[in-house]
């Protein structure tokens, strides 16, 4: 468990090597760039911004490119794909894409450009079909729709109010315009909302007979044509044919497209490290012929780069020890077992500077209450199985998945031991299949004891795995407050601390309250009782006296003591959260038996046999699935509330190199960590 040592590097060189040693250092990928030279008449910083955004703006375009295949001619990916992790390339194929880069930058624009000429189409569609929408209640109308006149007569079409007869609109003819006689309306057709309608008039009556008419709510078309409605609408639908031959013309160019995808992909990842290259270009503190580049680096790291450099360009590389009051970013270095929980510690907060690095400590105790939380062998060995297959399969995963699918893979075998001891195999399925296909019941035995059977027995190993857990973060806090030499600190707020919670225990432990839980009586003799109470009353009085020693005032040292040592109920919280144990095991075992109970209610017949297989296979599924999330949520919680709060504060920064940050692929390159 350690966190690296990280130390400060400068590289002074000469300007006309700053872009060679830029690539050099983002391809090593070992340094954080953080500049402690400011601007000065000796020293300024180039505008790399219009250059920067030009290269960002061409990763863009390259990545819209991507996604529009992966859209119109997708590729075949199986269900793991998640899992493969980027594509390894040559240095060959890099340099050649690099090579051709115009001309693929060309053809992301010519995709993004087809895509809009798609839309363009398909924008043209929907305006057809709400055209021939409106034409639909004019296709028995035999004249074109639009006003039209000869040398005597009108001729206009229109709606009107649904519900509207023919009666009712000469009704309205005959009130509002009395004079006019040549008005001759048609309904076309009608709907519930609406009745569309032609009329037929003289042209000098014409205007006289429309202002009646919309006096009722009379209203011309929104759209006029040339042809009649029944032709128009052919035309239409001859229009839209073109335009989706256009679309599927469309679609087809980009399908052909579709070959050059790898190589768009590795374009987008030079252009993406090019503009993080000259982000940090624009950083650079330069002079007229040198530049200077500071940062942080790894201590193992930082001598073989600083030789690296020096060796291949005229520069002088520094490498120097931090300051006091300099705060580093984090780098977590644990053994193979515990690195894959270090994604755990991360969630909560990377330590700070001095802060022990909790992840070799945390990682057994959370392998181990994991697994006391699913603590069913068989479902144990499927997440083994399933993560383990998955890891050595797809070697190329993401490093942060690869470390979640191991964590699982260990989990997995916890859970496994865990329910060899209880005598767990998907629940009780054992006796439920012996008994009713076989007619004898055959329980394999628990190595240790059957949780549903003495479920006050968990609890109580239960709270004694939670008392161990929670002392073990006391313990570092002690550890810690040693190394930093506040002995005072060590003695008041650990040493008391065990004392009383000790002597506590000691005191419950004969007690009758411990003994109607436990179902057994404990008898210490007299001097063990006499012990107990001694350290319980040298921890608790301490604690009042001491706790508050850094304030002059004794009634304020007295008070805060006192309200340190009421933080008595906060330990007796924390040990019973640990009872999350006992509800989660017998939990997972509950549901398995009661879904193998559901399918032994079948006949033993074929039909029952398939069903019961069904019941099986899904309940048992869904328990796993419920009870894995149950035991992963609850396991972090003991770290995070429980463990980390008796002794760890976190808040560190993450060490975020100055690396090639490739989306696509990635180059295999030979690193210094």
């Amino acid at each position: 468990m350690a966190v690296l040592k990280m130390q400060r590097i400068s590289i002074c060189a000469l300007k006309k090597d700053r872009k060679a040693i830029l690539e050099n250092l983002q391809s090593l990928g070992v340094m954080e760039i953080s500049h402690v030279i400011d601007e000065d008449e000796d020293f300024h910083r180039m505008d790399t911004a219009g250059r920067r955004l030009g290269f960002e703006k061409a990763a863009a375009a390259a990545d819209q490119a991507i996604e529009l295949l992966d859209k119109y001619a997708p590729e075949k990916k199986s269900m793991f794909a998640a899992l493969e992790g980027k594509k390894l390339i040559s240095a060959e194929k890099e340099a050649k894409v690099r090579e051709e880069r115009r001309e693929l930058l060309r053809t992301a624009r010519r995709i993004s450009e087809l895509d809009r000429e798609r839309s363009e189409q398909q924008a043209s569609i929907t305006k057809l079909e709400n055209s021939m929408a409106g034409l639909a209640p004019w296709l028995t109308l035999d004249v074109p729709l639009k006003t039209s006149a000869t040398k005597r007569t009108v001729f206009f079409p229109g709606t009107m109010p649904g519900g509207t007869t023919t009666e009712k609109i000469y009704e309205v003819l005959a009130e509002q315009a009395p004079d006019a006689e040549s008005a001759e309306v048609t309904v076309i057709s009608s709907e519930q909302s609406m009745v569309y309608l032609a009329v037929l008039c003289l042209k000098e009556e014409a205007q006289q007979i429309e202002d009646a008419l919309r006096s009722a709510g009379f209203a011309r078309p929104s759209q006029s044509w040339e042809e009649t409605p029944a032709r128009q609408q052919e035309i239409l639908q001859e229009e839209i044919g073109a335009c989706r031959q256009k679309i599927a013309g469309i679609e087809e160019e980009i399908r052909t497209l579709a070959a050059g995808r790898e190589d768009l992909q590795i374009m987008a990842d030079y252009y993406r490290v090019r503009a993080d290259k000259y982000e940090v270009l624009g950083q650079l503190p330069q002079s007229e012929r040198t530049f200077v580049i500071s940062g942080y680096i790894p201590q193992c790291a930082a001598g073989k780069t600083a030789d690296a450099l020096m060796e291949k360009y005229d520069c002088m590389a520094d490498v120097e020890e931090l300051q006091e009051d300099e705060e580093p970013p984090v780098i977590l270095k644990n053994n193979p077992f515990s690195a894959n929980m270090e994604g755990i510690v991360e969630s909560y907060g990377l330590p700070v500077k001095g802060e022990l690095d909790p992840t070799t400590i945390m990682s057994f105790f959370y392998v181990f209450f994991f697994g006391m939380m699913l603590s069913d062998a068989a479902y144990g060995l499927i997440v083994a199985v399933v993560c383990g297959v998955l890891v050595r399969k797809y070697p190329r995963m993401s490093p942060g998945m690869k470390k979640s699918l191991k964590l699982f893979f260990y989990c997995g075998l916890s859970t496994l031991v865990w329910g060899i001891l209880f005598g767990g195999y998907f629940g009780n399925i054992v006796d439920i299949v012996s008994a009713k296909f076989f007619g004898r019941t055959i329980t394999p035995p628990a190595l240790w004891f059957v949780p549903l059977n003495e479920p006050m027995k968990l609890l109580l190993f239960s709270l004694l795995f939670g008392v161990i857990h929670l002392f073990t973060g006391l313990a570092i806090k002690g550890y810690l407050c040693i190394k930093d030499g506040k002995l005072m600190d060590f003695f008041c707020d650990v040493v008391l601390w065990f004392l009383l919670l000790v002597g506590l225990i000691l005191m419950l432990l004969p007690s009758s309250l411990f003994a109607s839980i436990a179902q057994m009586t404990i008898v210490f003799p007299d001097w063990l009782n006499t012990l107990a109470k001694v350290l319980a009353v040298i921890g608790a009085v301490g604690i009042v006296l001491m706790s508050g020693r850094g304030k002059k005032n004794p009634a304020l040292r007295l008070a805060l003591g006192a309200y340190d040592l009421y933080n008595i109920t906060g330990w007796l919280s924390d040990v019973l959260s640990y009872s999350r144990l006992l509800a989660l095991g017998l939990a997972t075992g509950v549901i398995a038996s009661v879904i193998n109970q559901m399918g032994s209610m079948l006949p033993n017949n074929i039909i029952g046999i398939i069903f019961f297989i069904v019941i099986f296979l899904v309940g048992h599924s869904m328990n796993l699935a419920i009870n894995l999330l149950g035991a992963y949520v609850h396991t972090n919680r003991l770290q995070f509330v429980e463990f980390f709060g008796k002794f760890y504060e976190g808040g560190g920064r993450p060490f975020a190199p100055f690396k090639e940050n490739t989306k696509y692929a990635e180059i295999k390159e030979e690193t210094l960590l």
